[in-house]
């Protein structure tokens, strides 16, 4: 019997890329996003419905998670995958950015997972899979909120899978590199205010390093087979880097001191010491 999975933000990016891996790998799967009637990316397939959901509407949450064993019996993996990064200095940032940014990356990540729960503690099994990224384990610069998230994703997740494994669900954070993909793009909020002059030094090397970055990023397909991997690893293991660049910066991270680490990435952005 084919084994179900929800992912959520599957409009573009790594979520459709990986709902077409599971596609092909012969899973069933609800593919989510925000305004499914404007979906034309994902692969046709007769063990796939596309669902609403809004991490930000609790309800529109459930009514998916319904709708996903009223078409397939059960579900046995969700992957969080909806999430979007908001960069700038914090003083030029708004309040509903900083609530919008905490509400998409940890509160809709957490209501969804509550919503499945239910039913893998039922049937004593499931996997919850975290789209995490190296950004939940070092940061940079003007990514204080989008950081401030995925620290959170890192956190939480460690904690949950004492709570669940006694119950026979595993949890898993896949930890992604660069992506090229829309985050760059429409996933992307970038705030500033030119006359804060005192901050526009660091936005321009800022943004002109992460220009050169994103040339080297893998592509979403790379990212999707690390995300099967963990909904199908048995394994007790909780993080799985995602990307070469993900593997090599943080076995840097775990080899280095914080002020030497701390010093490379000022010398990666040409920042003063």
């Amino acid at each position: 019997m084919a084994k179900t999975v929800l992912i959520t933000g599957t409009s573009s990016g790594l979520g459709r890329a990986t709902a077409n891996l599971f596609i092909r790998k012969g899973w069933n799967v609800v593919a989510t996003m925000r305004s499914p009637q404007e979906e034309h990316g994902l692969d046709n397939a007769e063990n796939m419905i596309v669902a609403k959901l809004d991490v930000r509407d609790v309800d529109s949450i459930y009514v998916a998670v319904d709708a996903g064993v009223a078409r397939f019996g059960r579900i046995d993996a969700l992957i969080n995958n909806a999430g979007y990064g908001a960069y700038g200095p914090l003083e030029t940032t708004s309040v509903e950015t900083i609530r919008r940014q905490f509400d998409v990356n940890v509160m809709g990540l957490l209501f969804t997972t509550r919503a499945v729960l239910p039913h893998f503690r039922a049937n004593r099994s499931g996997t919850i899979v975290n789209i995490s990224s190296i950004g939940g384990r070092i940061s940079f610069p003007l990514g204080t909120l989008y950081h401030g998230t995925k620290f959170a994703v890192e956190g939480l997740s460690e904690a949950l899978q004492y709570e669940l494994a006694p119950i026979g669900i595993r949890m898993k954070v896949v930890e992604p590199g660069l992506i090229r993909t829309e985050f760059g793009g429409r996933s992307l909020e970038f705030s500033n205010d030119p006359e804060l002059i005192e901050y526009q030094p660091t936005v321009q090397r800022v943004m002109g390093a992460f220009g050169q970055m994103m040339e080297r990023a893998s592509i979403p397909e790379q990212s999707a087979e690390v995300a099967y991997q963990a909904a199908t690893d048995e394994s007790q293991r909780l993080r799985i880097e995602a990307g070469p660049d993900a593997t090599q910066i943080l076995e840097l991270r775990r080899a280095t001191d914080d002020d030497t680490f701390f010093s490379n990435v000022k010398a990666l952005f040409e920042l003063e010491h």
